[in-house]
């Protein structure tokens, strides 16, 4: 509950987050002690979960079939038309027969959920702020800058450039098996997209963006007063593209003509949306939309997030290399509108802001 009069001078967010902090345990180690009230420096504020009309009550992201696309080429170039409409219109849509079995995908929710239910002892040992780990649980990236925190927590996975030993026992061998999965549809679906740009299919490849992943297994424990906070705030992807695992619980939102549009879930698809860094490639063509996830009273709630940005030490050998839009794309008509950038640059940007409910773009445009 959200302190009131004279004792709103004398709260102290550093010194709540800093005891959180200092617990090691994340969210779920608040649940765990019994918590029924949750924390000021989770507090929302004039938060309006029912903003969705009714006449988008009905409405959900395209769905595309990527089954027989490569031995079909009617299929193929279905699923290009309808991939290059929901990266126009929604900057989302949604993955089916994508060639990744779905005992696979439930194996991932699960290592996952086995990850954040362990003994907190044994996860207290990966919990770290250090951006150089490759791997590193956490609650809140930002939370030091995040106003409000979001009620959930996460283990990041860097898969390219952890060593094998470092990936948590109980889920290593699905959080690797799932990312070399995720990056082969990566591949395929930046091959969809380039085609939809009128582009050569290898054309986002060759750009490398597809050269760099990383995963964020997150878990939103159920939440005892949902309506005073968020499972993750307002926000557009600081990526080339994500493609997002969720399981049954639903929550996630996306904000279409002005509406909070429900993301429900279909068992057996990924969800894709397009990151802020491919809509200054593409200069405006494929967009990068807000998105929430709400708060809960029931869960807990995982998902899986696959970031495709090269972070790594590749990166840094190609620090140089900077992203504008494509010059196959511009014209007198449809001048440049974003400068260039590296991805260094525009990751400092993301990091210096942390959540603060603003995309990328407007500290790019010229």
């Amino acid at each position: 509950m959200a302190n009131t009069g004279s004792s709103e001078t004398t709260y102290d967010r550093n010194a709540e987050f800093q005891a959180f902090e200092d617990t090691k345990a994340g969210v779920k180690g608040l649940l765990d002690s019994g918590l029924t009230r949750i924390p000021q420096m989770f507090h929302s504020g004039n938060l309006n979960h029912t903003e969705s009309s009714e006449n988008y009550s009905n409405l959900t992201i395209p769905i595309v079939d990527l089954g027989g696309i490569h031995r079909d080429s009617a299929l193929h170039i279905e699923a290009v038309a309808k991939i290059g409409s929901a990266c126009q219109n929604w900057g989302f849509f949604q993955v089916i027969n994508h060639g990744i079995p779905n005992d696979l995908l439930d194996e991932m929710i699960d290592g996952i959920r086995r990850f954040h239910e362990q003994d907190s002892g044994i996860r207290k040992q990966f919990y770290t702020r250090d951006l150089k780990k490759k791997v590193r649980y956490y609650s809140n990236v930002h939370m030091n800058k995040d106003r409000p925190a979001n009620w959930r927590d996460t283990l990041f996975v860097a898969p390219d450039a952890a060593k094998e030993e470092e990936i948590p026992a109980v889920c290593r061998d699905i959080v690797i098996e799932y990312s070399k999965k995720i990056r082969e549809l990566g591949y395929t679906i930046f091959e969809l997209m380039s085609e939809a740009l009128g582009l050569n299919p290898s054309y986002l490849k060759e750009l490398a963006c597809g050269e760099g992943l990383f995963l964020l297994g997150h878990y939103f424990p159920q939440c005892p007063e949902p309506e005073l906070t968020m499972g993750v705030t307002k926000h557009t992807d600081s990526d080339f593209m994500t493609i997002l695992l969720q399981d049954q619980i639903g929550g996630l939102q996306v904000l279409h003509e002005n509406q909070w549009v429900d993301i429900p879930p279909v068992h057996g698809a990924l969800v894709v949306n397009i990151g802020d860094l491919l809509q200054i490639i593409t200069n405006d063509r494929l967009i990068s939309v807000y998105h929430r996830v709400l708060a809960r009273p029931i869960g807990p709630r995982i998902s899986i997030a696959s970031f495709f940005i090269n972070l790594g030490e590749t990166a840094e050998k190609n620090a140089a290399k900077v992203y504008g839009p494509i010059m196959e794309l511009l014209s007198e008509e449809n001048p440049a509108i974003y400068k260039g950038t590296t991805i260094k640059d525009f990751w400092v940007n993301n990091i210096s802001r942390g959540l603060d409910g603003k995309s990328s773009l407007q500290f790019f445009k010229l």
